[in-house]
């Protein structure tokens, strides 16, 4: 991967992570919150920011687990967006299951050289170690 494509990759995992704490966010306090007013809903926002500083900074194990939380979003946009009468409320959660797919995607394709050196550094300790064996 090219430095230029990492970057990219960063980039959009950032910019949809945010983008759906804000969404989050502003859904169940403002847009089309359960009641009126508001609901406890709200409180769906504080595990996006759990992994926030993480992902900013990068972090790969961070990325890692946190693509996997983002997963629980997807399923909640997929509800939402499928099962809510309002129409409002179902195209915010075609939204975030937008949003969650793009952070997936462009966390999994920033991982992708890490995960490759990963395998590559264990198959040259697998064969030090057959080689150590075989003397």
């Amino acid at each position: 991967m090219t430095p230029r494509l990492s970057k990219t990759c960063h980039l959009a995992a950032c910019i949809s992570l945010v983008g759906l704490i804000v969404l989050c966010f502003a859904w169940e306090l403002f847009l089309a919150p359960l009641r009126p007013g508001g609901s406890w809903l709200i409180l769906k926002v504080v595990p996006l920011l759990l992994p926030l500083v993480g992902v900013l900074r990068r972090d790969v194990y961070t990325l890692q687990w946190s693509s996997m939380l983002i997963l629980l979003y997807f399923a909640e946009g997929i509800v939402r967006a499928t099962s809510d009468l309002n129409g409002l409320s179902a195209t915010l959660g075609w939204i975030e299951v937008a949003l969650s797919c793009i952070y997936f995607v462009s966390a999994l394709a920033y991982l992708r050289p890490y995960k490759q050196a990963a395998k590559q550094l264990a198959r040259q300790v697998i064969e030090k170690a057959a080689d150590k064996a075989h003397r």
